[in-house]
């Protein structure tokens, strides 16, 4: 299950994935399914919480947080390594303070899942990719959901 970047839809994409680059049933832009990051705003992050049917792994981060920079290349490998079985989110929190309150974020970088449309588990810290998909697989397959794979 991939997001669209441009409008939030969410879209199957069937396996094996089509030749070429699919497009986003809402919108008809291109899909990125290469699982990197995206960027939300909050309003963005309660849409994609809301009806996501994969679990999320939000960032949130700022730009002049030095460990935020350091988590980003970690993010950015989980993410892609788990396409379409996991969406990795980051939120900044400089532009989203409201959004940043509403989740009681006392620092950063701050790492949330969200599954079935609540919080599941919740971290600060950079964490080594290993334990960053140890964390994750274990709080999704906690849920009782299919889990995503380290």
């Amino acid at each position: 299950m991939f997001r669209c970047a441009a409008c939030g839809a969410f879209n199957r994409v069937r396996e094996p994935r089509p030749s070429g680059n699919p497009e986003c049933g809402r919108c008809h832009r291109a899909l990125d399914l290469s699982g990197a990051p995206q960027e939300v705003d909050g309003e963005g992050l309660d849409r994609a919480v809301l009806g996501s049917p994969v679990p999320i792994l939000l960032d949130l981060w700022a730009p002049w947080c030095a460990p935020c920079r350091a988590a980003a290349p970690i993010l950015d490998a989980v993410g892609r390594a788990q396409a379409g079985r996991l969406l990795v989110l980051k939120l900044n929190t400089e532009q989203n303070p409201r959004s940043a309150s509403a989740l009681g974020v006392q620092g950063i970088p701050t790492f949330v899942v969200f599954q079935g449309g609540r919080e599941v588990a919740r971290r600060s810290g950079v964490m080594p990719k290993p334990e960053l998909e140890r964390w994750v697989a274990g709080a999704t397959s906690a849920q009782g959901g299919a889990g995503v794979t380290a």
